[in-house]
């Protein structure tokens, strides 16, 4: 039996396991809930680590059963994780409080003094201090919880957290390491200045490899479980939009995707550093040795149109469907997505949502279209503040749920005026590019012979008879974010 990679997700709605073989090919799969996070407060997202870990064990024991013989030759195992969760350790590893997570709003003021406090740390952390990043987070716990700051010994990522559990050992990778705010993206290393505003060291952080390195080794309890033979290397894995990347072959200069999920991202892989704070830019490092990455990233994609749904009293299929069905051009109605804040451009935790340009006849048809062109407009404006810190992109992959809809695609490639490939039915997400990056630990791969992109079913092209028109409703658009900030934040 040829050797196999195992690929483990970990999302906060649950955990997927997915194995490959030596050719890259998907041979098994299991996923497992996890109990949804709790929001004790408005703007606050908690989860409980334990979590993660139950649902792990779940999707590994369920293809112990399944795919007994392939898992047991599992050479290698990558991990990839939601970024910027806080999980705070004691000295004896037992969890502190709840892990705070990426979409937890509380720490804007905390921001706000980070940047006073150090001025250089834009420069530094080649992003700006936000709610969702995980330094904020533990300088908001300094302040209010006091008792538990000075009781933290570790503070790990959601999946360093599950590596842990794993084999033993602190460790993350570049990728994720980059979305705390600690660490100094340019040299792939902690900064001392970034760890010292939030009162901690280095003591408190994990050991950094690359990606594609060798981690650790599963514990002999968990492979006896399991009943995999042999040693069983743990990778450093990625960050979620980092392994989305590796999944889907999008780790060469210029290469990215747009992904149409319930948050929207805008991901282009780099050959160096490229920072853009002012643009609210995320520049990170990538899970490949010596590259980098940038992202766009708004909050509220497809999950717009579920909340339209919900009003509605209808699916958000079926609402994409009729407006792709009516649809002539740009509509009279403009919608500012901002159901959550916003991160890009406007890195805004209070902005809200709002229609403008509503009449008798909007109708359900026509807010969906509105909808979908809002989101749209957003990933332009990603587009815009990418090229501005200088960034070309070159082939652009469409993944997530939206990118089902013709339409919404059709409406994409026209406002970012390039082609759009759509590829085959298949999973490219984290759980692939965890995989991976398992294969590469264990087996020394080139990345790049292993990272590939996928075959593509069909490639959409802009619409060069709306590029005036959406010109002018882009524009529109733009204007309306400045004009109403006040009234919706």
């Amino acid at each position: 039996m040829t050797a196999t990679f195992l690929g483990i997700d970990i999302g906060t709605s649950g955990v997927k396991a997915l194995l490959i073989n030596e050719g890259g090919t998907i041979i098994g799969e299991a996923t497992a809930a996890a109990r949804e996070p709790v929001r004790p407060h408005p703007g606050w997202s908690e989860q409980d680590p334990a979590d993660w870990w139950s649902a792990t064990l779940a999707t590994v024991d369920a293809l112990s059963k399944t795919n007994a013989e392939a898992l047991a030759n599992v050479r290698g195992i990558g991990l990839s994780g939601h970024m910027h969760g806080a999980t705070l350790l004691d000295k004896g590893d037992a969890v502190l409080r709840p892990a705070i997570l990426w979409n937890d709003g509380r720490s804007s003021a905390q921001c706000t003094e980070m940047e006073a406090a150090l001025p250089e740390l834009r420069a530094l952390a080649g992003n700006i201090a936000m709610p969702g990043f995980t330094a904020p987070k533990i300088a908001w716990v300094r302040e209010n919880e006091p008792a538990i700051f000075d009781r933290i010994a570790k503070v790990l990522l959601p999946k360093a957290y599950v590596r842990l559990l794993l084999c033993g050992e602190y460790v993350e990778d570049m990728s994720d390491a980059a979305g705390t705010l600690w660490l100094d993206v340019a040299r792939r290393d902690w900064s001392d200045a970034l760890l010292g505003v939030t009162g901690l060291d280095r003591s408190h952080m994990p050991r950094l490899v690359e990606g594609t390195e060798v981690a650790g080794k599963l514990k002999p309890e968990l492979a006896s479980r399991w009943g995999m033979h042999g040693e069983v290397v743990i990778a450093g894995g990625a960050g979620d939009n980092a392994a989305s990347a590796c999944g889907i072959g999008a780790v060469r200069l210029g290469e990215g995707f747009v992904s149409l999920g319930t948050s929207g991202v805008l991901f282009v892989s780099n050959d160096k550093f490229r920072p853009n704070t002012e643009g609210a830019v995320h520049a990170f490092c990538h899970a490949i040795p010596n590259t980098w990455h940038q992202m766009g990233v708004i909050l509220s994609a497809t999950d717009s149109l579920n909340w339209l749904a919900k009003l509605t009293g209808q699916n958000a299929a079926q609402l994409a469907g009729t407006a792709e069905a009516r649809f002539t051009g740009p509509g009279e109605e403009i919608f500012l997505p901002y159901l959550s804040g916003e991160r890009t451009p406007h890195n805004n935790a209070n902005a809200r949502g709002s229609f403008v340009g509503l009449s008798h006849l909007s109708d359900p048809a026509r807010l969906a279209q509105a909808v979908m062109e809002g989101v749209s407009f957003a990933f332009r404006d990603c587009q815009r503040v990418l090229s501005d810190a200088g960034t070309k992109i070159d082939r652009l992959l469409a993944v997530g749920g939206g990118s089902k809809s013709a339409l919404w695609l059709k409406m994409l490639a026209t406002n970012l005026d390039m082609e759009i490939a759509l590829p085959e039915d298949g999973d490219f997400g984290g759980a692939l590019g965890a995989a991976r990056l398992g294969l590469c630990a264990a087996t020394g791969a080139d990345p790049q012979s292993v990272m590939t992109m996928p075959k593509i079913k069909t490639l959409i092209a802009p619409d060069k008879s709306l590029s005036t028109v959406y010109a002018d409703q882009y524009a529109r658009y733009r204007a309306l974010y400045p004009a109403i900030e006040e009234a919706i934040s």
